[in-house]
């Protein structure tokens, strides 16, 4: 018998993956207000515990070779996409694929508009609710310090990026992660859809690229740090403030999180959306 008579077995075809994506695109605009801000909050939330997940596993993580220590951090990243695919979170750099709708004539842009600002300021919200649990936990300073120390080492070098740099680090980031949403919709099972979110998400954090909400985060995670900790702390892991000197507020906001917003759009919205809108869902005139 052909594998077509079975259709919870195989892999769901890519013209269907785009018919999908563009329904779930119009039901997010759908959503009751209270609803989105919700599931936006509970996303900053998954991708946040994934940070954690990341600077946790990366601290003395020196003295491997550098591919394979930005591996391992990559896979259990992964868990974030897989928290917020599996639960039905609300994730912006995901949802700047609703421009598909836009482009198809479903959606408008003043409800994209709309969505991408509660989804946004939720994450945002959900990731610095986060960021105060971890902090009152005191968390950063196992490993005598050494998380506390992978969480600055993390944020200073995100916030080492020319404003260029940052809009292109962007890009490249979301269109591994909308790729993988893209992934999880030719999976039939929640298994599937776990392995589909593995290597791309790996393959943006090994790379170094930046994911805005995952930045809210990690950015915060190393001010707070850098702004709190005791002496102790850094007659521990061997620095000083000064040598951080990179993580300040307006480079948080000016150098990173800014660029790397726009940049996020292109590469899920333009990259993803709309390439695929084109091939699968265009109109043939």
């Amino acid at each position: 018998m052909q594998l077509e008579n079975f259709p919870q077995f195989g892999a769901v075809p890519p013209a269907e993956m785009a018919k999908m994506a563009e329904q779930t695109a119009v039901g997010k605009t759908k959503k009751h207000p209270r609803i989105t801000l919700m599931l936006a909050f509970l996303a900053g939330l998954f991708i946040s515990i994934a940070g954690m997940f990341y600077t946790t596993v990366s601290a003395g993580s020196g003295s491997m070779p550098y591919g394979m220590a930005k591996l391992v951090g990559g896979i259990s990243f992964s868990m974030g996409l897989m928290l917020v695919i599996l639960c039905g979170a609300e994730l912006f750099t995901s949802n700047t694929l609703l421009l598909m709708g836009r482009a198809t004539g479903r959606i408008s842009l003043g409800a994209i508009a709309k969505n991408w600002t509660m989804v946004y300021f939720g994450n945002m919200f959900g990731s610095l609710v986060f960021v105060a649990l971890m902090i009152g936990s005191g968390q950063y300073l196992s490993g005598h310090g050494a998380i506390g120390q992978s969480a600055l080492y993390i944020a200073n070098a995100k916030l080492g990026h020319t404003f260029g740099q940052a809009i292109i680090l962007g890009i490249l980031c979301n269109l591994l992660v909308c790729l993988t949403y893209w992934l999880s919709l030719s999976a039939r099972t929640a298994a599937g859809k776990m392995l589909a979110c593995i290597l791309p998400v790996a393959a943006f954090i090994a790379a170094g690229f930046e994911h805005s909400i995952a930045n809210m985060y990690l950015l915060p995670m190393g001010l707070i740090i850098k702004h709190i900790a005791t002496p102790e702390f850094w007659a521990m892991i061997g620095y000083s403030p000064s040598d951080f000197a990179n993580i300040n507020l307006h480079n948080v906001l000016m150098m990173n999180l800014i660029p790397v917003t726009i940049g996020n759009i292109i590469g899920g919205g333009v990259m993803v959306g709309l390439s695929n809108w084109f091939v699968f869902l265009r109109k043939q005139g």
